[in-house]
């Protein structure tokens, strides 16, 4: 037993058995390899309750060593219980070593792992960052992707590519036909206002004529000579007053010079003597109300303005039958510029209102410059509705904001 017992006490690893004894039925100790800790005869009942069984041994990380316990039977008959001491420093040195290295291992292959994804997902993604790129651009329209930059060996982001492309196609065509729309509308609004002018030049130029005949014929009259001269020379004022109205109004280029002029009470007095024709000739009547307190809204843009008010007079002008009746009324109310033209018409049809009232995409044709007007009253932070006049009448109400050096 002895010999048995020192042969396993002898074996190496990490999972070394240092000391081992042999506990008869009634508990004590009948063969040590320790017998200077364990001596022979000695009570060993504490020994077994200190190992743990052999069908369920385990570890604890805090142990230095484990004792484990089994059974001797012999010829079928327990006869004693085996306690051995094992030492297991070596193997918590190994197991925490192999932690490390698992861990260690598994830190390593994952970063390996995420860099390699990140460098296929950077690569897999580039045609959609690029794409996001086009979609982001801080100013202006955007562009078409040339046909060398699509993913065509990408089936799915050739399509998106392509549905890309389709919708600025579409925002480009929009975009041309809204511009020739406000180009037609801008044209029609001059083309009606040159037939009014015409009306209203052709007028005093046949007086005009008359006078010049009239010095012709009695031209050793000094005084005819002089009254003749005083009418020509008023007539000629007049039509110089009207146009270079009409070429402030529609003047074309930067319109730099515009910006410049503030508005004033002779603004209103020339939309006055340009509105003058149209209303003539349909034989209506209209009520001018311009506050005298205009003087306060100097630091208003004169040019925008004046378009407003024009297109809506004509507008007004046109909608309202022969003999019916328009007006303007022009007042300080608050912070705020308000421009009110009512008439005595049906009012806007429904298929005009978005022309004046949303930025909707709109059909050509009716609604003279009402597309224009929503334009000039959004670049001065204006405000536009629909209501009705004190009066019971049809009218729309603009008002912009009067701020210390605004520009058109």
């Amino acid at each position: 037993m002895f010999d048995i017992l020192d042969r396993a006490t002898l074996r190496d690893g990490s999972f070394r058995p240092t000391a081992a004894a042999l506990i008869d039925a009634r508990g004590r100790v009948i063969v040590s390899t320790r017998p200077e800790v364990y001596p022979i005869g000695s009570n060993g009942v504490a020994l077994i309750e200190q190992a743990i069984q052999l069908d369920h041994i385990r570890y604890e990380p805090a142990s230095e060593q484990i004792s484990v316990r089994n059974t001797v039977v012999w010829q079928g008959r327990p006869v004693g219980q085996l306690v051995i001491d094992f030492d297991v420093q070596e193997f918590a040195a190994e197991r925490s070593q192999a932690l490390w290295t698992l861990l260690l291992g598994n830190a390593a292959a994952i970063l390996v792992l995420s860099i390699g994804g990140y460098a296929v997902m950077r690569r897999v993604l580039a045609p959609i960052r690029r794409l996001t790129r086009e979609m982001a651009q801080p100013a202006g329209t955007p562009q078409l992707i040339p046909d060398n930059m699509i993913p065509v060996q990408d089936a799915e982001l050739a399509r998106l590519y392509q549905t890309y492309n389709g919708l600025i196609r579409a925002l480009q065509a929009r975009t041309a036909a809204e511009r020739r729309l406000a180009e037609r509308e801008r044209f029609v609004s001059l083309g009606r206002l040159a037939g009014g002018l015409a009306h209203e030049i052709n007028n005093p130029l046949g007086g005009l004529l008359n006078t010049v005949d009239t010095i012709r014929t009695y031209a050793d009259r000094p005084d005819v000579v002089r009254n003749s001269a005083e009418l020509l020379d008023r007539g000629l004022k007049h039509l110089r007053d009207v146009s270079r109205t009409t070429l402030d109004l529609h003047r074309s280029g930067d319109g730099a010079a515009e910006s410049t002029a503030r508005l004033a009470l002779q603004d209103f007095d020339d939309l006055d003597l340009l509105i003058r024709p149209e209303i003539d000739r349909k034989a209506q009547s209209l009520d001018w109300q311009i506050e005298a307190g205009m003087s306060c809204c100097n630091c208003l843009p004169a040019g925008p303005i004046r378009q407003i008010a024009l297109n809506l007079l004509l507008n007004a002008a046109a909608i309202s039958p022969a003999g019916g009746e328009l007006g303007l009324r022009v007042c300080p109310d608050g912070e705020d510029l308000c421009l009110c033209v009512w008439d005595s018409g049906p009012g806007f049809a429904e298929a005009m209102r978005p022309r004046l009232m949303s930025d909707e995409p709109v059909e050509p044709g009716g609604g003279l410059g009402l597309r224009l007007v929503r334009e000039l009253v959004k670049s001065l932070d204006g405000a536009i509705e629909l209501g009705l006049s004190p009066d019971g009448r049809n009218e729309v109400r603009v008002r912009v904001p009067r701020k210390e050096g605004q520009n058109a």
